[in-house]
């Protein structure tokens, strides 16, 4: 006999009723309301007004920190350029 005729053979069972929030979150404690204070924080992120803030953040901080390395690499081009055109004007003097 299988496991599904068996089953039909026992007949209807009772199921047993369901928890409720309450019930749920008393059993949890604190966890819930960490849970309700997460899910909220990243439902206004995704939805919200605090979406764009995070956006223009990242993005006005990409720009700034893309700025300070240009300048970096600026300071460090002229000061290979300066090296460059003293060693040429040194040899230039030691040829003559």
């Amino acid at each position: 006999m299988s496991d599904s005729q068996r089953l039909l053979d026992e007949g209807p069972r009772e199921a047993p009723e369901p928890e409720t929030a309450e019930e749920r979150s008393h059993k949890l404690g604190l966890k819930t309301a960490g849970g309700a204070i997460a899910g909220g924080g990243i439902a206004a992120a995704k939805f919200g007004g605090l979406a764009k803030l995070f956006v223009w953040l990242f993005a006005w901080n990409g720009v700034r920190d893309a700025w300070r390395l240009g300048g970096w690499i600026a300071i460090a081009v002229v000061a290979a350029a300066v090296a460059v055109f003293l060693v040429v004007r040194s040899r230039k003097a030691a040829r003559a």
